[in-house]
């Protein structure tokens, strides 16, 4: 497997880190074009690996595109964040970024990511809860972002950046976190609702795949 592209994810890429933070690392690798064609090939969709102060998750090539092209938070995130290695697929799938996002799955998917986040904050059933009453927050901004400017800032400007190590620090109330997110919302729909039509290309992105298949052979 031939990784093509490497990006610094968590807390570290959004400047949200303390000291002792864990490393995350999020990224593309692809799979020989003649192991896919072959009998008996397994999808290697995924593959993790964990460490004691390092985590590394990275997908093949043609899962990320499905992933990205549906406006998947979490993959987004990849192309926009710190990269720490690529090669010439990761630079041209990067490139990609501009037309592989829309509207709608961006309007969905990020809300429905923050919801996500939001049971588990109000849940208490966890020992973090602040850390995702962070991630609440932080994926709203990012989605008010790229609908209203076409751009995901992954490191938090540091007027939220602040407010947020504040929240993980425990010292705002679940009310206030609740009264931004709720606000925040509000800006999300107004931006979704001025830009509602931008569209996947799908033609850019199934030459970049069979351009990746051509040159992995």
């Amino acid at each position: 497997m031939k990784t093509i592209l490497k990006s610094l994810v968590g807390s570290r890429a959004h400047g949200l880190h303390r000291e002792d933070s864990d490393y995350d690392f999020r990224g593309v690798f692809v799979v020989p074009t003649s192991e896919l064609l072959s009998l008996g090939y397994k999808e290697k969709a995924v593959s993790w690996l964990e460490g004691e102060k390092e985590d590394q998750t990275a997908y093949e090539v043609h899962h990320f595109l499905n992933l990205a092209v549906h406006s998947n938070p979490s993959i987004l995130e990849v192309m926009a964040s710190p990269v720490q290695e690529e090669t010439e697929e990761g630079i041209r799938l990067r490139a990609l970024f501009p037309y592989i996002w829309n509207s709608r799955d961006v309007y969905n998917a990020f809300c429905g990511y923050s919801h996500n986040q939001q049971k588990k904050f109000m849940d208490g059933k966890d020992e973090r809860p602040w850390k995702y009453a962070v991630a609440y927050i932080r994926v709203l901004l990012l989605a008010e972002e790229l609908l209203s400017q076409g751009t995901l800032t992954v490191k938090v400007a540091e007027e939220n950046a602040q407010k947020l190590r504040d929240i993980k620090a425990e010292k705002f109330s679940r009310g206030f976190v609740i009264d931004w997110a709720e606000q925040l919302k509000g800006y999300v729909k107004r931006a979704y609702e001025a830009n509602p039509n931008k569209q996947t290309d799908f033609e850019k992105v199934n030459e970049y795949l069979l351009w990746v298949r051509k040159e992995n052979w």
